[in-house]
């Protein structure tokens, strides 16, 4: 493994295996401080393909001991506009591989209903922020203990893609993101939200990543940034953990 000496704490892994059992060891051992501080790990899940094999590993026999699950409360960062039995449901990808193997209470499963009209599903999870964090409607954004993001290879993360509405937005925690080109219609929270978290982890795999990886982290300006770029953490840290693959157009990375 190795550091680099970029804006946030970026630490490059040899191989898949070894960035996900350190993303796994670090979500559990970040559970493990919340509870132990505060009763509870409120833990925000990232959907796409590049964080399942994390979630397996924190659900296997020799990890799933390791964190207090009755303890944890999992939202999602966005919801693409399907039912939650749909294959392309982050929530379904998410109950697979994570929350079937340990069986949290249904009541710290707070999942956005993305079988709803994409405003109604985008308005009332926001609601159900304010009612669960216990704050009122002028009231600045909760502080989740760990959101967890992956990044495509357009620069986008959750549901905020470039060109798309919402990507400034300064006021809501959760929009409705319409339908374009390439997307269906999802749901998903905004940066005003993600950057009061107290950890925001970007995880992120694969050669296809490598550019785009490269350019974010070395924050030349340009005259939109990529939607990746707009998540910094007002009072919290802010982590990538990367796989060579990812890192092979970083200085330093070797």
């Amino acid at each position: 493994m190795a550091s680099l000496g970029a804006p946030a704490a970026v630490s490059v892994f040899r191989g898949r295996d070894d960035l996900d059992e350190a993303a796994a060891e670090q979500i559990a051992d970040l559970a493990g401080t919340a509870i132990e501080r505060s009763g509870r790990f409120t833990w925000v899940l990232s959907g796409g393909s590049t964080p399942r094999p994390v979630y397996a590993r924190l659900a296997s026999e020799q990890m799933a001991g390791r964190v207090e699950w009755s303890r944890v409360h999992f939202f999602w960062v966005d919801e693409r506009c399907v039912p939650p039995e749909d294959a392309e449901s982050n929530y379904r990808a998410a109950r697979e591989t994570l929350l079937d193997g340990v069986n949290p209470p249904a009541a710290n499963v707070h999942r956005i209903r993305g079988e709803d009209q994409p405003e109604q599903a985008a308005a009332a999870y926001e609601q159900l922020l304010h009612e669960f964090f216990q704050v009122g409607r002028d009231a600045p954004p909760p502080r989740f203990d760990l959101v967890l993001l992956g990044m495509g290879a357009d620069g986008h993360t959750a549901s905020l893609f470039p060109g798309t509405p919402h990507l400034l937005e300064t006021r809501r925690w959760v929009v409705a993101n319409p339908a374009g080109d390439t997307i269906r219609s999802r749901v998903t929270m905004t940066p005003v939200i993600i950057n009061a978290a107290a950890n925001v982890t970007f995880i992120v795999a694969g050669s296809s990543k490598a550019a785009r990886l490269s350019e974010v982290l070395r924050g030349e300006p340009r005259g939109t940034p990529w939607p990746v770029q707009l998540i910094k953490p007002v009072d919290g840290q802010l982590r990538w953990m990367v796989d060579a693959d990812a890192a092979a157009k970083l200085e330093g990375a070797r």
